[in-house]
């Protein structure tokens, strides 16, 4: 029986066994779900947060029957296929049906999909059995090739409109998958789903597709403005805490200061010389085994005393927590009987080789998430450590054969993309519980709803070089428009980069003028040249070895002059930055914004991919190549701007250059701004 229906203030439609749900789901917002009946199971939220109940009209024809809700509307066909309009009636999306019986669709009279009847025997959902209650899914919308995308996360390329990307919905180290993007067309859309996969968005079709899943589920919403979108999704998954005031200035870090001793001696320093160090990390290997989550005594005899001192100097001590427990940790025993760890489906139970055999912490169970809090708040907060570093937190699996693992929850590939998101949960909820307002976590992946658990995400073990530099800016704006605002990179790359190298020096010069403005601005690196360990092994453990310096005067008195002078810029930044992350707090949006998140009328910003906005009033123009001292830069909209360097006005709507010597950020401010006297003397 095909049944088209008014049900519980949604959209319900069912035919043969399979069914359609359209619920309205926050401001000018609709959730999907789609299945094959029947099915008893209780849907999770995924990353959407319940929303308040909203009143929505139906309006009903001879052939459909359609869901308004604000801004949007959702119209189903009596065969089930779905189309989406904003309040203007101008389709945003629809679904991609090419079916015999597909006759003259309902859509707006000369629609492009007016007359799709076809032989093929295409479906805009498709949904294939596998064994148990699982499916492959394939959901297909219909394309337009002039269509702009963004957002979708955190990838390794120099893209930030995906049109014509394949993306890989997965999680590996230096890739965060947060499928949710925002489209020129003014519609936003979220894939609600953990699974791994993948999305097209080819000019033929977009699809969307999941190796493994139980039912169809996502979320879109209109808006005339990126920034409305955005504003919207945060209300749906949730809005980070209030960054701490402490965490706005320099963060320092290296791979790895090996002592309490060296670690010290390098804040103090830092006080010596007058800069001011919000945060000094210790990293990993600073343990006696992977797993056992405290400090190994004889390196750290004294972690109280090492934090009241830090805290003396104006210094928070960060500490890295890896998801790994190896089977020699004092932890394994209980975490294994408990089932607190992930399973290797086939072959040896372990999941990560790095120097010794280890499994992965299983934080989609909530008896993990308490216990590793429970091991971390006694061996680290309660020794006056407030911030961790979650690192591995994809997880980085030594094979990525997601088919060979289980969670709590359930099988990798049904649910594998949501690890990061209950890691950092677990830090979240710890924290809060222990009295923090404002938790923040340094975490290396996300999913979508991360930034509700204070995830500041960085990306990943990245290459020193200009290459991989000028990925990360598009890194970096693509996740602040998926939705994670909280976001931060390895000045200078992570692999390589010699202390000596002047060529590298210029690198890291480029590299840290531009991480000033972003939201984090945090000093690592695996630095050469490498020192090994004196003893390789110690009670049978496996001993990690240390890159050179990463202080900002470990490269040099030059190098120093020009990173220290940046530094001090960072900290006359406050009130700007102290204003964005309450921005950032309220409403969702990213402190890092494409030219067209404001000027989505300039028609130039969206093709501008080495150029970004620092809130609304600072226009940050990065040089990406080795060796340049002069660059073209757009400046968008009907603007003036004003170069924070020479104070000269210019036009909106050009491209001008600007010279860019060694020392020198092209900078311009949006005239009348206040954060122009911050900049300038610059």
């Amino acid at each position: 029986m095909n049944t088209l229906q008014i049900k519980d203030n949604s959209l319900y439609w069912s035919w043969n066994g399979y069914y359609l749900s359209i619920f309205p789901w926050g401001k000018d917002s609709l959730r999907i779900i789609s299945g094959i009946q029947p099915d008893s199971s209780e849907i999770p939220g995924w990353a959407l947060l319940e929303q308040p109940d909203i009143t929505v009209r139906f309006e009903r024809d001879d052939t459909s029957l359609t869901l308004i809700n604000g801004n949007i509307s959702a119209s189903v066909d009596q065969q089930g296929r779905i189309a989406f309009y904003n309040q203007k009636k101008e389709c945003l999306l629809e679904e991609l049906w090419r079916q015999r019986d597909n006759g003259e669709h309902f859509w707006d009279e000369g629609h492009q999909s007016k007359n799709k009847v076809s032989a093929l025997k295409i479906s805009g959902r498709e949904m294939k059995p596998l064994a148990g209650n699982a499916m492959e899914i394939n959901v297909r919308f219909e394309a337009n090739p002039n269509e702009k995308m963004c957002g979708m996360g955190q990838y390794q390329q120099p893209f930030i409109n995906l049109k014509g990307c394949a993306i890989e919905l997965a999680q590996r180290n230096s890739q965060a998958s947060v499928p949710f993007m925002v489209s020129n067309l003014g519609y936003g859309f979220l894939w609600n789903n953990p699974a791994v996969g993948e999305v097209i968005f080819a000019n033929n079709e977009t699809r969307w597709h999941a190796q493994a899943a139980s039912h169809i589920d996502y979320w879109i919403t209109a808006g005339d403005t990126p920034a409305q979108i955005i504003r919207n999704y945060a209300n749906a998954t949730g809005k980070p805490p209030l960054m701490p005031e402490f965490a706005l200035g320099l963060w320092q870090s290296k791979l790895r200061y090996r002592t309490q001793h060296e670690l010290l001696s390098v804040a103090r320093e830092y006080r010596d010389r007058g800069i001011p160090l919000a945060v000094i990390v210790a990293d990993f290997f600073h343990w006696p085994v992977q797993g056992d989550w405290k400090f190994d005594s004889r390196e750290w005899p004294d972690p109280a005393a090492m934090t009241a001192e830090l805290k003396d100097m104006g210094t928070e001590l960060m500490v890295s927590v890896w998801p790994t427990v190896d089977v020699k940790s004092e932890n394994y025993p209980a975490m294994n009987e408990q089932g607190l760890l992930v399973n290797t489906r086939k072959g040896l139970n372990i999941n990560f080789d790095f120097l010794g055999n280890s499994r992965f912490i299983d934080p989609t169970n909530p008896e993990t998430r308490q216990f590793v809090w429970d091991v971390c708040k006694r061996n680290y907060f309660d020794n006056g450590v407030n911030l961790f570093w979650l690192d591995e937190a994809e997880p980085e699996y030594a094979v990525y054969d997601f088919d060979n693992y289980r969670y709590h929850i359930g099988n990798t590939l049904e649910t594998g993309n949501i690890y990061p998101l209950h890691y950092t949960e677990a830090f979240y909820d710890g924290l809060r519980e222990a009295g923090q307002s404002n938790p923040v976590s340094l975490v290396r992946c996300a999913w979508a709803g991360s930034q509700r658990y204070g995830a500041l995400v960085w990306s990943g073990d990245i290459h020193s070089s200009f290459e991989s530099m000028r990925n990360q800016l598009c890194a970096g704006l693509s996740m602040g428009m998926a939705g994670i605002p909280w976001w931060t990179t390895d000045i200078g790359g992570f692999h390589g980069g010699d202390v000596s190298d002047p060529a590298f020096h210029e690198l890291l010069i480029r590299w840290f003028q531009w991480a000033v403005f972003s939201p984090v601005l945090r000093m690592h690196g695996h630095r050469d040249p490498i020192t090994e360990p004196e003893i390789p092994y110690r009670d049978g453990i496996a001993q990690c070895n240390t890159g050179a310096g990463n202080e900002l005067w470990s490269f040099g008195e030059s190098t120093f002059a020009i990173l220290s002078r940046y530094a001090t810029l960072r900290e006359r930044l406050r009130p700007y930055l102290r204003k964005l992350m309450k921005q950032a707090h309220e409403t969702g949006e990213p402190l890092m914004r494409p030219l067209f998140y404001h000027y989505p009328e300039d028609e130039q910003a969206w093709q501008i991919t080495d150029q970004y906005l620092f809130g609304e009033d600072v226009l940050v123009a990065p040089v990406v190549n080795a060796g340049e001292r002069q660059r073209r830069v757009w400046l968008p909209g009907n603007t003036v701007w004003v170069d924070a360097v020479s104070g000269d006005r210019h036009e909106g709507g050009r491209f001008i250059s600007v010279a860019a010597p060694l020392e020198t950020l092209p900078l311009l401010v949006r005239d009348g701004a206040e954060v122009l006297r911050l900049i300038r003397p610059f």
